[in-house]
């Protein structure tokens, strides 16, 4: 067997083994004229004829000033001709940094190409030897990248979005009543680094903690609970070594004011030092940025691998990123906003009423008791894929989100809402749940009945 073979041989054995688990994944085209409820533009820019006009635009005129006489004054287009730190610099990077780093209220930012490359590299070069990093259980793979990269000597999960001991008003459990490995509140692992091993150097000052969170989580579409994380880091490392580190990829664009993000709508510029920005979700276009302070940004040109090694984002990229800026600055994407969150709001009380007529069992479908703050409404069942599948031939696109990008036992269809779905088609894609349930309990009571039939048979 030559290498090749024998390398492929294997593969396949863990292939199979992934196939055998139903977790198996692979690359799909959605059909074309399907509602989408599926992908992350949650503004629909791209989608704006104002933004699409602005951005061919400048593109042609950009283009027209590259043929002519001139052209040593223009960024070439078709790529950016190395690493930033090579001959992948330009103004106009520069100048769009400067600009989003006013825009939300950050002392300085710096652009990656997207933001798994930016949490990458800010959380495998910042935090030193003997530093410790707490991290919420469900924070983005890109932050587990960066952490698997790092010096820090501990690595830590919290429980989800749980700061306080005792924060649901009863007395804390035991150690003992806790399952082994099962995440503790933020406070309890804080409270663990100042009072265990090398304590002294946290309580002192001399080492950092790094708390990692998500403005918003991707798969529960919950926000995070950012005064109280704040709250707490100040109060168990007061000498100012507790350092809150926020990933924005699912929040900027549609909290805050003009979609600054969640920190500035909860006003935690101060407090947090550094957000990690994605613009493929609502910004309608690609790239990552890092906001932080001047010298973590010349830090970062210095030590993080994922910008020093990359080629830079070509002038397209920039141009699209500084389009769809000027456009929700300027309030362009206000009315688009108000009605995504018309439809969300929406979405959820159709599915309230679905679950209050049919009664499902929780394991053939459930929804949070929670109302939603994001565009993101997780559908929880254990058969996802048959759910996802009805829902696309009935003209929705949706996805199956299985093990291991979840954990087990929380499988789901995530239902992303876009403000171009219009109230007809949330209706629909309701529609096609409540008719896919109904089916899967008319199978149930079925097979249930037939069960019942041969035991009633062997007694006679």
């Amino acid at each position: 067997m030559s290498q090749i073979k024998r390398l492929d041989a294997s593969l396949a054995n863990h292939l199979d083994r992934r196939k055998s688990r139903g977790t198996l994944r692979s690359l799909t085209l959605a059909s074309p004229g399907m509602a989408d409820f599926s992908s992350n533009a949650y503004l629909s820019l791209s989608a704006q004829p104002s933004v699409r006009v602005e951005y061919l635009a400048r593109l042609q005129a950009a283009a027209a000033l590259e043929a002519s006489p001139a052209a040593h004054l223009s960024p070439p287009l078709l790529g950016s001709g190395g690493s930033r730190l090579l001959d992948g610099n330009s103004a106009a990077a520069e100048a769009l940094e400067q600009t989003l780093a006013a825009f939300h209220n950050a002392p300085a930012a710096l652009l990656f190409n997207s933001a798994m490359d930016a949490n990458v590299g800010l959380f495998s070069c910042v935090p030193q030897p003997d530093d410790a990093i707490v991290y919420d259980e469900l924070v983005h793979a890109s932050i587990h990248d960066g952490m698997r990269l790092s010096r820090a000597g501990r690595k830590i999960p919290f429980a989800h979005n749980t700061v306080w001991i005792g924060s649901d008003g009863e007395t804390a459990p035991r150690a003992a009543d806790r399952r082994d490995g099962e995440p503790r509140p933020l406070e309890a692992i804080l409270a663990g680094l100042l009072n265990g091993p090398g304590g002294h150097l946290f309580r002192s000052g001399d080492r950092s903690v790094f708390v990692a969170v998500e403005g918003v989580y991707s798969m529960d579409g919950d926000a995070a609970p950012l005064k109280e994380v704040t709250a707490c880091v100040q109060r168990w490392l007061p000498l100012g070594n507790g350092f809150v580190i926020v990933d924005e990829a699912h929040s900027v664009g549609v909290f805050g004011d003009r979609g600054r993000g969640l920190v500035c709508e909860l006003g935690l510029e101060d407090q947090v030092c550094a957000r990690v920005l994605g613009f493929g979700k609502a910004m309608g276009c690609s790239g990552g940025l890092i906001l932080c302070s001047e010298v973590t940004r010349s830090y970062l040109i210095n030590y993080a691998r994922t910008l020093i090694y990359t080629t830079a984002m070509a002038f397209p990229s920039l141009l699209s990123i500084q389009v769809s800026y000027e456009f929700v600055i300027n309030g362009g994407a206000e009315p688009l906003v108000r009605h995504l969150r018309d439809l969300v709001n929406k979405t959820y009380h159709l599915l309230l009423a679905v679950c209050e007529r049919q009664n499902p069992p929780a394991h053939l479908l459930r929804v949070s008791s929670v109302e939603p703050k994001s565009p993101i409404i997780p559908v929880f069942t254990d058969h996802p894929r048959s759910l996802a599948s009805h829902c696309q031939r009935k003209g929705f696109m949706v996805r199956p989100i299985v093990a291991p990008t979840v954990h087990r036992g929380t499988e789901r269809i995530r239902l992303c809402l876009h403000a171009a779905n219009t109230a007809g088609e949330v209706i629909g894609i309701v529609a096609a749940i409540e008719d896919w349930l109904v089916a899967r309990m008319d199978e149930a009571r079925r097979i249930d009945t037939l069960k019942q039939n041969a035991v009633s048979k062997s007694k006679i």
